[in-house]
Order: structure tokens, then C-alpha cells, then sequence
């Protein structure tokens, strides 16, 4: 005869360690497809603004009045847009001063931007060591609570 038992029912009788074991899985499988998730929005969001940025960079505006009115918007501003605000922003600050070096610059934008791109780089990668922890510790979690 085919007698199966039940999953519930295998889970109910197994020892509290093994479902805690369990437990911890199924939270840390929730937890990321969550982040999961989470990640394909931002970085679909971030790809739009990109593009959306990259076609007016590219049109031949003016640089002054691409800068003003993307300060003008109010919203959250990342990616390369952000970049682009951040060099410009500190471009424009050094040219008001007198007596500078063209060198000095072009060197102060580029630090600006580096540091922005940094900062936009690290806003993305967020919470990306939490998925590799839980990719890479699951399966030994999974194996204790099999042996145990």
C-alpha cells in the first residue's frame, strides 16, 4: 500500500530543533524574496531615471539650465542624474573663485562626482551581503536540522 504521510504533519512531529531550523528558513527565504524584490524595483526605477536622464544630456541642452531644472524637480534623485548635480554643483562653486587653475577644476568636479557615484553605488549594493550570507549558510542551516 501507498501510505504518505503528510508535510504538515511531518513538521508537527519533528523535534523543536529541527522546527526551529525550519522556522529560521522559511523567515530567511521570506526575508529574501523581499529584498528580492525590493532590488528589481530600485534598480528598475534606476534604470528608467537613467535613460530618462541620459536622452536629455544628450539633446544639447544647455548644462546650466539641464542642472537647474533637474534641482527644480522635486523628487529623489539618483543615478547619473544625481552625478551629473554633484559635479556641476561643485564645478560652478569653483569657477566663482578667482585666480584658479582650469586643472583645478575639472579635478574638484571629478572628485565630487566620485564621491557621489560612491554613494550611489553603495545606496544599490545595500543589503546584497544579507543575501549572500543567507545563499551561503542555508543549505549548512538546512543539512543540522536534516542530520539532527
Amino acid at each position: 500500500m501507498n501510505s504518505q504521510i503528510p508535510v504538515w504533519e511531518l513538521m508537527l512531529m519533528a523535534s523543536p530543533l529541527v522546527q526551529a531550523v525550519m522556522i529560521i528558513l522559511i523567515l530567511a527565504s521570506v526575508t529574501s524574496w523581499a529584498v528580492i524584490y525590493r532590488k528589481f524595483v530600485i534598480l528598475k526605477r534606476s534604470e528608467r531615471r537613467a535613460v530618462d536622464f541620459e536622452e536629455r544630456f544628450w539633446s544639447g541642452a544647455d548644462l546650466g539650465q539641464l542642472y537647474d531644472r533637474s534641482a527644480a524637480e522635486n523628487r529623489e534623485r539618483g543615478g547619473i542624474e544625481a552625478i551629473f548635480e554633484a559635479g556641476y554643483r561643485e564645478f560652478s562653486r569653483l569657477r566663482q573663485e578667482k585666480h584658479l587653475h582650469p586643472d583645478t577644476l575639472t579635478n574638484g568636479a571629478s572628485r565630487a562626482m566620485r564621491v557621489t557615484m560612491m554613494r550611489e553605488l553603495d545606496r544599490l549594493e545595500n543589503n546584497l551581503s544579507f543575501l549572500a550570507t543567507v545563499g551561503s549558510t542555508s543549505p549548512y542551516v538546512g543539512l543540522f536540522g536534516t542530520v539532527w
